[in-house]
């Protein structure tokens, strides 16, 4: 029996209820996903992890219409193409997972930079339905979408809905039922010509192989573009064992070779940014509107200005968290050693012999006060700079603009994060030793 096989036969767990249907819930970061989960579950969320994965994923039943509905809350993700941990979990689960259809939320107020998203998980699964949430911000920005016009550009069901209000949530479900129980057909981003033919070549084989278990257009992108996530289907379903299909994947490799595509996987995701930029040309109104974030753009992404702007405001981030945490961190020390003072008058008093005042006090007491005075402030201040960052959008601009450099060394634009974390670490590291140090001179 095949991995793929055996994996829809232990999702059982995750199925629940015999007759439930479980749905994916898939969406970039900052579009509203989980307050879509908590709309539409309530207070029935649980955590737990399908089979073959370690990583936890929050789930939660609806009820509609006599019917139960297990929503799968996936990691939020800008790609299917499986760069990051985030993005190899939620294409894994919409590949293997077992899911009877999928929802894609999509932020009303931007539309393009979900539809990225949106389209790849509509190549990957068929019966999807584009939830377009925060509508009602959207008209406070004066912007529109056409839900009518998309769902026909799509050929997929399009729901408005604003889920902290409520509104459209019934729609939704509406929508999600009959993707449950209708077959619809992939959406094809068009290729180019070469990556068309290269497929052509390679998909019968492929398709041979799958027997519908997967799609087999889908697949045989990812073994041309050679993604490590082909080695476990490989395991499933013997692709590279087949001499045809060995076969087919030499002449469409051939194909690729000879029209100049050296990264397949950069070729396919230019196409599917200049589909989604199509897409909402036609559907998404109120440019207008957007002209001031374009602008913005220009200068916090520009070829020029990015770096610079970049490093300043990072440079700014940790100048703040240093310098504002210093008088907060001296209060706060000066009151824990105030209060250690007292703690060592009461031991004396109680006749305490020394080794337990210098177990409990010196020791135990003076070390968490070190540690909460030197530690707590400068997180207090950072985490929540950071957090505006994110919720102002800078951050994805971050990763966007390291994302060219970083995929150099093998790694990807949103481990920026990390490395602003890396240097808080060495400096709260070198600013506890000193103070430490400090302390115990006194």
């Amino acid at each position: 029996m095949s991995r793929y096989s055996k994996l829809k036969e232990t999702s059982g767990g995750l199925k629940g209820p015999a007759g439930s249907r479980v749905i994916a819930l898939a969406g970039s970061p900052n579009v509203g996903k989980s307050t879509v989960f908590n709309a539409l579950t309530g207070l029935n969320q649980h955590t737990g992890n399908w089979p073959g994965k370690t990583v936890a994923a929050a789930r939660g039943v609806c009820g509609y219409k006599g019917e139960d509905y297990i929503f799968v809350d996936l990691p939020g993700t800008y790609s299917l193409a499986a760069r990051s941990a985030e993005e190899e979990i939620a294409r894994d689960f919409l590949m293997t997972g077992g899911a009877d259809a999928a929802v894609v939320v999509c932020d009303a107020t931007c539309l393009e930079r979900g539809m990225n998203l949106a389209l790849q998980v509509m190549e990957l699964m068929p019966n999807t339905v584009i939830c377009v949430n925060l509508i009602d911000e959207a008209r406070k920005k004066r912007a529109a979408v056409d839900i009518k016009r998309l769902s026909d550009r799509l050929a997929a069901p399009v729901v408005a809905t604003g889920a902290r209000s409520g509104e459209g949530l019934d729609a939704l479900m509406e929508a999600v039922r009959l993707a449950c129980e209708t077959r619809a057909a992939p959406y094809r981003v068009p290729y180019p010509e070469a990556v068309e033919r290269a497929v052509s070549i390679l998909e019968p084989a492929v398709s041979e192989r799958l027997k519908g278990a997967l799609d087999a257009r889908y697949v045989s992108l990812l073994m041309m573009s050679r993604d490590a996530s082909i080695d476990a289907i490989d395991r499933g379903f013997g692709l590279n064992a087949d001499e045809d299909a060995a076969r087919a994947l030499e002449r469409a490799a051939a194909v690729l070779d000879g029209a100049g595509i050296e990264s397949l996987s950069d070729a396919l995701a230019d196409a599917t940014v200049r589909e989604a930029e199509a897409v909402c040309r036609d559907t998404a109104y109120g440019e207008a509107d957007c002209a001031r974030d374009r602008r913005l753009d220009r200068i916090l992404t520009g070829r020029l200005t990015g770096i610079p702007v970049m490093m300043l405001l990072l440079c700014a981030v940790l100048w703040l968290t240093i310098t504002g945490a210093n008088y907060p961190s001296r209060l706060l020390a000066a009151a824990l050693f105030w209060l250690q003072d007292g703690l060592s008058g009461l031991f004396m008093k109680a006749g305490a012999p020394v080794w337990l005042h210098d177990m409990l006090v010196t020791g135990v007491y003076r070390v968490l006060a070190w540690v909460v005075s030197v530690m707590l402030p400068p997180m207090a201040l950072f985490f929540p700079m950071l957090t505006l960052l994110e919720d102002f959008g800078y951050l994805p601009r971050v990763a966007f603009m390291l994302d060219h450099g970083l995929k150099k060394c093998r790694a990807c634009g949103k481990q920026a994060l990390t490395m602003c974390m890396v240097c808080l670490n060495l400096y709260l590291k070198a600013a506890g030793s000193v103070r430490i140090s400090g302390f115990s001179a006194s």
